[in-house]
């Protein structure tokens, strides 16, 4: 099994060869992402810039998702998710982005979206792609869970 680190440097590697330029939104996750990345010796050649969103207020006033949208689907929804990924691109020099937010506990939980209930979005192109995922665990373990899933779903993406 892939360790952060390592998920990381395959996503630099991979983001470099192809001159691409990466930006994340992240809520859930606080930053945990961006910290990965920049653990990596070199990652200013192919990461832009983190947006840390964890209120409403930040995700309209830094990624302009408009209250409405929030309020229609929850700050833990694919849509705002999704909506994250394409406000990181809009405001950033990136050229893809990946975003998360949910509930990592051990509170926040509401009817059908239980503790560890995390929405993923990335956008690449013009495209927008999104998953919700429910992972086990406290805390610490469905924030890390996420940081790597979102490292897997960029692969992922990077390879098609």
């Amino acid at each position: 099994m892939d360790s952060t680190i390592d998920l990381a440097t395959r996503v630099g590697q991979t983001l470099k060869a192809k001159g691409l330029l990466l930006a994340t939104a992240e809520s859930c996750t606080g930053g945990g992402i961006a910290h990965a990345i920049t653990e990596i010796a070199g990652s200013s050649e192919w990461f832009d810039c983190g947006f840390v969103t964890y209120s409403n207020a930040s995700k309209n006033e830094l990624l302009d998702i408009s209250e409405a949208l929030i309020a229609q689907h929850g700050a833990v929804s694919e849509e705002i998710a999704g909506a994250m990924a394409e406000g990181a691109v809009a405001n950033s020099s990136s050229d893809l982005a990946v975003s998360t937010t949910g509930i990592a506990g051990p509170g926040g939980a509401v009817p059908g979206k239980p503790v560890g209930t995390v929405c993923f979005g990335w956008r690449v192109g013009d495209k927008t792609y999104t998953e919700r995922l429910v992972f086990k665990g406290d805390r610490q373990q469905v924030r890390a869970q996420t940081v790597d899933h979102a490292l897997k779903g960029l692969l992922k993406l990077l390879a098609d």
